[in-house]
C-alpha cells in the first residue's frame, strides 16, 4: 500500500505536534520543579523575616497573608496532588503557623486578621506533620481553634464586621469538618458561649449555618462525636427554637436537627428523650412560618421516638423509685450510725490508746531486753578479756620449759570440747531425722516388750507362790532347841564369822581414821603452801634480778650519770649495800697497789681504814667511797635486823 503525499503530510504534522507537546510537558515539569524549589526556599525566608524584632503585629499579619496566599495558590495549581500537603506540613514544621496563631488576635486591621484566620484554617486542613502528629492534634490545633474563636468574639460586637465574622466562622467550620475532635472544645469554650448569648439574630443564624455546613461537608462528622457533644449541639438548636422568634434562625435549627436525625438514626432517639415537650413547642410556635413540611417531619420523628420509648420511660420511672428508696434507707442508716457515733468514737479511742500503750510497753520491754543482752555481751567480753589477761600473766610466771606443754594441754581440751559438741549435735540430728524416727520406734517397742515381760514375770511369781507349800515358822521355841543343838549352831556361827569377817567399822575407829586423814591432809596442804610461797619468792627474786640486770645493761656511762640515776642502782638492803661498798673500796685500793703484789690474786693482808678512804677520796676528786660512820651505821642496822 502506497502512501499519498497528503497522508505523508498528515503523519509529518502529527509527529511534529507530538514533539511540541512533549517539549511543552518537559518545560511544564521544569517550571513545576522551579516553583517547588521557590516555595521551599520562600518558607525559610518567611520565617527569617518574621523573626525580626522591628516588625509590628500589623506588618507581620500583612507579610503572612501575602506569603501564605502566594505559597498555597502556587501549590494548589500544580499537577502533583501531594505538593499542597507537603507545603502545609512544611509550614507547620517550620513554625510559620505558630507565628500565625500568635499574631492573629494582636492586630487591629480586622480584614487582614480575618484573611489570616482563613489562610491558617486552610493550612491546618490536610497537613501531615509526621512524627509530631500527636503534638499537632493535641496542642497546636486546640490553640488555633481558641485563637479563631477569640477573633470571632471580637468581631461579633462590631456591626460593620458582619462579613468578616461570617468568614471567621466559615474558617471554624472548615477546621471542624477536618478535625472532629475539636467539637467538644468549641461547644464547651467560654468564647463560644459568649457568641451564643449574643442577642443578634444574624450571629445566631451564622452559628447554626456553620454546624449545618460542617455536617454537610463531612458526612462522618456526627458519627465521630461523643454523646455529650451531640447533646450539647442539640441543646444549642433547641435553645434557638425556644428563645429566638426569627424565622431564619428557627428554620436553620429545624434543618440542623433533621440533618442530625438522618445521619445518626437510632442513636439520636435516646438523646431526644431529654427534650420533653419539644413537639408541642414546634407545633405551637413554628407552624405556619414557611417551613411547615420540615417542622412536620421533625414532629413525626419526635412522636415516633416517644411511642417507642414508653418502655424506657417506665424503666426510668422504676429507676427513680429505686433511687428514692435507696436514698431513704441510706439516710436512715446514716442517722442511726450518727447516734452511736460518740460511743463508737470513745470505743475507738480507748482501743487505740490501749493498743498504743501496749506497743509502747512492748517497745520498752524490747529495748530493755536489748540493753540487757548488750550488757551481758559486754560483761562476757570483759570477763573473757580478764581471763585471757590473767592467763597471759600466769604464762609469764610459768618456767619456759612448761609453756609448750601447757598450751598443748589447752589445745587438747579445746579439741575435746569441740568434738563432744559436734558429736552431740550429730547424734541429735540423727535422732531427729528419718533414721531417728526408726530409732524412736524401736526404743518404744523395746520399752513395751520390757513392760510385758515384767508383768508376765510378776504373774508367774504369784502363781508359783500360790502353789508352793507354807514355810516353817521363822523361829523355834525353847522346847524344840536342845543344848547340843545350841552349841552346834554357835560353833557354826563362830566359824562363819571367822571365815567371813565383817567390813563394818565402829564409830570410834571411824573418828580416829578421820582425824588421821585430816592431819595428813593439813600437813600436805601446808607443804603445798610452803612450796608455793617458796616458788613465788624465787620467781620474785628472779624477776627482780632480771629487772636489775636490764637496768644495769641500759645504764648510762659514768661520765653522764646523775645523782638520782646513781641512787636508783643502790640496793634497798643495808647489808647488801655495805658489802657492795666494801667490795668497791677493796677494788679501788687494789688498783693502787704495784703490779707485783697483784700477781696470783694473793691477799695483801692490809685492811681498809678511814685514813686510806680519805686519801682515796682526795685523790679521786670527791668521788664517794664510803666512810666509817656509814659503814658503822650499816653494821648497826644489820645488827638490829639480825
Amino acid at each position: 500500500m502506497r502512501l499519498t503525499a497528503q497522508d505523508l503530510s498528515l503523519v509529518r504534522s502529527s509527529f511534529v505536534r507530538g514533539i511540541k507537546r512533549d517539549v511543552k510537558l518537559v518545560h511544564l515539569k521544569a517550571g513545576v520543579m522551579e516553583l517547588l524549589e521557590e516555595e521551599e526556599a520562600a518558607i525559610p525566608e518567611l520565617k527569617r523575616q518574621l523573626e525580626k524584632e522591628d516588625l509590628g503585629p500589623e506588618e507581620k499579619i500583612s507579610l503572612l497573608n501575602d506569603a501564605l496566599n502566594k505559597v498555597l495558590n502556587s501549590a494548589a495549581v500544580q499537577a502533583d496532588s501531594a505538593a499542597l500537603t507537603r507545603v502545609k506540613s512544611q509550614l507547620y514544621l517550620s513554625g510559620v503557623l505558630g507565628q500565625c496563631v500568635r499574631v492573629l488576635t494582636l492586630g487591629r486591621n480586622w480584614t487582614s486578621a480575618a484573611t489570616l484566620a482563613h489562610l491558617t484554617s486552610c493550612s491546618c486542613v490536610g497537613a501531615e506533620p509526621g512524627s509530631r502528629s500527636e503534638a499537632f492534634h493535641r496542642l497546636f490545633l486546640p490553640s488555633v481553634m481558641d485563637a479563631l474563636l477569640s477573633l470571632a468574639n471580637q468581631l461579633m460586637s462590631r456591626a460593620e464586621c458582619s462579613a468578616l465574622f461570617r468568614k471567621v466562622m466559615d474558617s471554624v467550620g472548615w477546621l471542624l469538618s477536618a478535625h472532629a475532635h475539636l467539637t467538644a472544645q468549641v461547644l464547651s469554650s467560654v468564647r463560644y458561649e459568649q457568641i451564643q448569648m449574643c442577642e443578634d439574630d444574624t450571629v445566631s443564624l451564622l452559628c447554626i449555618q456553620m454546624w449545618i455546613q460542617t455536617c454537610t461537608v463531612n458526612r462522618d462528622f456526627l458519627s465521630r462525636l461523643s454523646d455529650e457533644s451531640i447533646l450539647l449541639l442539640l441543646n444549642e438548636a433547641v435553645g434557638q427554637l425556644a428563645l429566638s422568634s426569627d424565622s431564619a434562625v428557627g428554620g436553620a435549627s429545624v434543618r440542623l436537627m433533621l440533618l442530625m436525625a438522618r445521619q445518626l438514626g437510632l442513636r439520636l432517639q435516646s438523646l431526644l428523650l431529654n427534650f420533653k415537650g419539644l413537639d408541642s413547642l414546634l407545633e405551637k410556635d413554628w407552624m405556619g412560618r414557611g417551613f411547615d413540611q420540615e417542622v412536620g417531619q421533625l414532629i413525626s420523628i419526635l412522636q415516633r421516638d416517644g411511642v417507642g420509648s414508653s418502655e424506657s420511660e417506665v424503666s426510668a420511672e422504676r429507676l427513680r423509685a429505686a433511687c428514692l428508696i435507696q436514698a431513704a434507707w441510706r439516710s436512715y442508716r446514716t442517722r442511726r450510725r450518727l447516734k452511736g457515733l460518740n460511743r463508737a468514737v470513745s470505743t475507738l479511742q480507748r482501743r487505740y490508746r490501749a493498743r498504743r500503750s501496749r506497743l509502747q510497753e512492748q517497745r520498752e520491754a524490747q529495748q530493755w531486753e536489748e540493753q540487757l543482752r548488750y550488757q551481758v555481751c559486754v560483761r562476757r567480753q570483759r570477763a573473757r578479756r580478764r581471763f585471757h589477761q590473767k592467763q597471759r600473766e600466769l604464762l609469764l610466771l610459768l618456767p619456759p620449759d612448761q609453756v609448750r606443754p601447757y598450751l598443748q594441754e589447752c589445745e587438747r581440751r579445746a579439741a575435746v570440747a569441740i568434738q563432744s559438741a559436734w558429736r552431740g549435735f550429730r547424734e541429735q540430728r540423727r535422732y531427729q531425722g528419718a533414721p531417728g524416727d526408726a530409732l524412736r520406734e524401736s526404743q518404744r517397742r523395746q520399752r513395751a516388750a520390757r513392760t510385758l515381760q515384767r508383768a508376765g514375770r510378776r504373774l508367774l511369781e504369784k502363781r508359783r507362790a500360790a502353789k508352793a507349800p507354807p514355810l516353817a515358822p521363822p523361829w523355834i521355841g525353847q522346847d524344840g532347841l536342845t543344848e547340843s543343838r545350841r552349841a552346834k549352831l554357835k560353833r557354826q556361827v563362830d566359824e562363819h564369822v571367822a571365815v567371813h569377817r565383817s567390813t563394818r567399822v565402829s564409830a570410834e575407829e571411824c573418828a580416829a581414821l578421820h582425824e588421821e586423814v585430816q592431819l595428813l591432809l593439813r600437813a600436805e596442804l601446808q607443804k603445798v603452801a610452803r612450796r608455793r610461797r617458796e616458788e613465788q619468792r624465787v620467781e620474785a627474786l628472779l624477776a627482780r634480778a632480771h629487772t636489775q640486770l636490764e637496768l644495769l645493761r641500759e645504764a648510762p656511762p659514768l661520765s653522764a650519770v646523775t645523782v638520782k640515776q646513781a641512787e636508783s642502782f643502790l640496793s634497798p638492803s643495808a647489808s647488801i649495800a655495805a658489802r657492795a661498798r666494801d667490795a668497791h673500796n677493796a677494788a679501788l685500793q687494789a688498783s693502787r697497789l704495784p703490779w707485783w703484789r697483784t700477781l696470783g690474786g694473793m691477799d695483801t693482808g692490809e685492811e681498809v681504814g678511814p685514813a686510806h678512804l680519805q686519801e682515796l677520796e682526795a685523790e679521786l676528786g670527791g668521788l664517794f667511797i664510803g666512810g666509817s660512820a656509814v659503814v658503822r651505821g650499816a653494821a648497826e642496822v644489820d645488827g638490829e635486823k639480825l
